[in-house]
């Protein structure tokens, strides 16, 4: 079930309030003794996630179905996705919906049935939490997620069901600008920089894959290195958008890798402002990659 992003915080009736994490959204099944890490579009993050599954492994239900994200958190308690993708400090397996328990599809079930039903699976077991819930009213929900630094809050129907896709029944709203971008290509290095000097990016509008600017900051000589050893496989001599821009000495690759940007606002133009390289996303297609406002 995935979270439909409106621009602005709101409160319902009927509805409650969660964190909204940034990490990698991932499905835990457990079969017996067997446990299955995958993420949203089937990649088994088993091997890379092993301590969560080992975690769920000791559970005592038979068979469980849980949904949730693996995060890393940063020394405020802000949830990072370059942190998890450095590997430097612990990760853990924030849970906010059970599907299956004990042989039991609570998928048709409303939210309350399903979140008591996780937070008996998981109990206090370590590296397993129940995502943290908020205020009842979502405007004093959103304002506590903007102290903290967190990056948005997750709205959902109490009364509906668990839905598979995009669902109204779920509702995001971010308080900092983070999107997944396509990488079109990359600018020669310039002074002490080596490999490349920026990433260029673009999303699509429609079938159309268009420009949306450069990145050049938020990376390390080990980035650097692994990401233009993944690029240059990928060069061609054609560029891959709608709307090339004239960059000078530019390298074009197949739209195929995904990055994550932290930005600080669209322009009117259709160009990211202040844009920050976090790290790439093999968890999500290039074509999923859709103008920030658009349709998803």
């Amino acid at each position: 079930m995935l979270a439909t992003l409106v621009s602005d915080p709101f409160h319902k009736p009927g509805w409650v309030y969660e964190e909204k994490y940034d990490g990698y959204r991932i499905l835990a099944y457990k079969e017996g003794t067997r446990v299955t890490l995958l993420s949203r579009n089937a990649k088994d993050r088993t091997g890379g996630f092993a301590d969560v599954a080992s975690a769920i492994e000791t559970l005592p239900s038979r068979t469980l179905l849980l949904d949730g994200e693996v995060v890393a958190f940063d020394n405020r308690l802000v949830s990072r996705f370059q942190l998890l993708q450095q590997g430097q400090v612990p990760y853990v397996y924030m849970v906010f919906d059970c599907l299956y328990d004990g042989g039991k599809d609570l998928r048709e079930q409303p939210l309350p049935v399903r979140r008591a039903a996780l937070e008996r699976a998981i109990g206090k077991t370590e590296r397993l939490f129940a995502s943290r819930r908020l205020e009842t009213n979502g405007l004093a929900a959103y304002r506590t997620a903007k102290k903290k630094g967190w990056e948005g809050i997750v709205a959902k129907d109490a009364s509906a069901p668990y839905i598979q896709g995009r669902s109204t029944k779920w509702l995001k709203v971010k308080v900092h600008q983070e999107e997944e971008f396509v990488i079109v290509g990359f600018t020669p290095p310039a002074g002490s920089r080596t490999h490349f000097g920026a990433l260029l990016l673009g999303a699509y509008r429609g079938k159309d894959l268009v420009y949306v600017g450069k990145v050049g900051t938020g990376f390390d000589h080990k980035t650097l290195n692994s990401l233009h050893a993944q690029l240059v496989p990928l060069a061609q001599k054609t560029p891959p958008v709608k709307n090339p821009p004239r960059e000078k000495g530019a390298v074009w690759v197949a739209p195929k890798l995904v990055a994550q940007i932290a930005y600080h606002e669209m322009t009117a133009d259709e160009r990211l402002r202040q844009p920050v390289y976090l790290g790439l996303r093999d968890d999500k297609k290039p074509a999923e990659v859709v103008l920030p406002g658009g349709k998803r």
